[in-house]
């Protein structure tokens, strides 16, 4: 197992995550929706999100 590798898929995971977040936000804006969230509620969504996007991206190989 390469850790390397490992901790720069989490990192950039890590990074899509709120800029996916944040272009679902603008999207309900757009339809007139509007959104708060908490500090808690943020970290937890943005680790989430990490996770799906993770999974959404995997080597078939």
């Amino acid at each position: 197992m390469d850790f390397k590798k490992s901790i720069l898929n989490l990192l950039l995971y890590l990074v899509l995550s709120p800029v996916i977040i944040y272009i679902i936000l603008g999207m309900a804006g757009l339809a007139g929706s509007t959104y708060e969230m908490t500090n808690g509620e943020t970290f937890i969504i943005w680790l989430l999100m990490a996770i799906v996007i993770k999974l959404a991206i995997v080597n078939k190989s």
